[in-house]
């Protein structure tokens, strides 16, 4: 007698699928709404509890509740779980090719249930289903960049239960199957348990994933300005002072510059501040289209930025400066405003970025003095 009777292990599916659908609708509620997925992660988990009840149910309700309505609901909430990692990645999910196939599914199910009754035929069906899904969730999880640990593991979990329902598959042509879901055999409880492992691993990944998504926009809100998207000063800073040492040991030039918009308190008292929000914006976008992977851009406060240039000499920021001015200048948006830029690069030992800052500065007092718009070096 096994240690643990099918119906027992299936019964644990669902509970333990339940408890975790309540973690996550949890999370659901604290995370802020930018943090998708958790809606469609809990739904499936609380899918798969249901269907995990009325699969334990066998010979205990009517055959219906006990066959085709957990297939349905197993197949549905592993969909689910798919479309949770969609959205949670940014994609668009498609929803009724999926469902057609699991209603296909279910439909021949229900067809070797009471037409034509073949447990193994019902069992082929519904594994090559949930092979397919686990492996095409396995996929999206390899597309998304570089593997943290909570991605690597779900990704884990979900090539090593797609792998397990291909073999469960093709044992299904070379070993017995028994005549339902309660079969004791060894392989059928080794399919459950590891069914059930793998829902629980991948719900504790779920909850991982998204405690790195808030850790990471936590760290970006930290850093970043909430309106521009702009660095902070302090994080400019201490870009500029981590930049400043890297030159002294290359002995490569660094340059910064100082852009001031011109006179941006008109568009604000003329147009309101919601225009003037808009105008800085732009002015943002319109810079970061001009700089480089590694230059840097930092809101410094009001309508003053300023731009780190690694491993450039004063001619080059000038001519970066000048494409920067441009655009602001012919600029098609309403309200807009030019602006003006001061410019300075390393060359003494001694600089600080207080001293970089206060060259820079300087020479943006002297564009605003020579009528504005225009770059000036220092």
């Amino acid at each position: 007698m096994p240690l643990l009777d099918p119906r027992t292990a299936i019964l644990l599916i669902g509970i333990m699928s339940g408890l975790m659908s309540l973690v996550v609708f949890a999370l659901k509620r604290n995370y802020p709404p930018s943090i998708q997925g958790l809606r469609e992660w809990g739904s499936a988990l609380l899918v798969i509890f249901f269907g995990g009840l009325l699969a334990a149910g066998r010979g205990k309700f009517p055959e219906f509740l006990t066959t085709a309505a957990p297939n349905f609901l197993l197949c549905s909430g592993i969909y689910l779980l798919y479309v949770g990692s969609q959205r949670f990645f940014g994609e668009t999910p498609h929803p009724w090719p999926w469902m057609a196939l699991i209603t296909g599914v279910l439909l021949i199910t229900m067809w070797f249930t009471w037409i034509e009754p073949s447990y193994v035929v019902r069992l082929r069906w519904v594994t090559a289903l949930m092979g397919l899904l686990f492996t095409v969730h396995a996929a999206l999880l390899l597309r998304q960049g570089r593997l943290t640990f909570s991605k690597l593991l779900a990704t884990l979990v979900l090539t090593m239960i797609a792998a397990i329902q291909i073999f469960r598959l093709v044992t299904t042509f070379t070993l017995a199957t028994g005549n339902d879901i309660l079969d004791s055999s060894p392989q059928h409880a080794f399919f459950i348990a590891s069914f059930s492992s793998s829902i629980l691993l991948f719900a504790i990944s779920t909850v991982l994933m998204a405690s790195d998504r808030l850790h990471a926009e936590m760290e970006h809100l930290a850093t970043h300005d909430s309106l521009t998207n702009a660095i902070t000063r302090r994080s400019m800073n201490e870009a500029c002072a981590r930049e400043l040492e890297r030159s002294r040991r290359s002995g490569h030039k660094m340059a910064l510059m100082i852009l001031d918009l011109d006179h941006f308190k008109a568009i604000n008292d003329t147009y309101g501040h919601q225009a003037g929000d808009r105008v800085l914006i732009d002015v943002v976008t319109q810079i970061k289209a001009l700089l480089r992977k590694p230059d840097q851009l930092g809101r410094f406060g009001g309508e003053e930025f300023v731009v780190l240039l690694p491993e450039t000499t004063l001619e080059e920021a000038i001519v970066v400066a000048e494409r920067i001015r441009e655009s602001c200048a012919r600029s098609d948006q309403k309200p807009s405003c030019t602006v003006s830029i001061g410019i300075t690069t390393s060359h003494k030992d001694s600089d600080t970025v207080d001293s970089l800052l206060a060259r820079a500065d300087a020479a943006l007092y002297h564009a605003k003095s020579a009528g504005r718009n225009r770059v000036e070096t220092g």
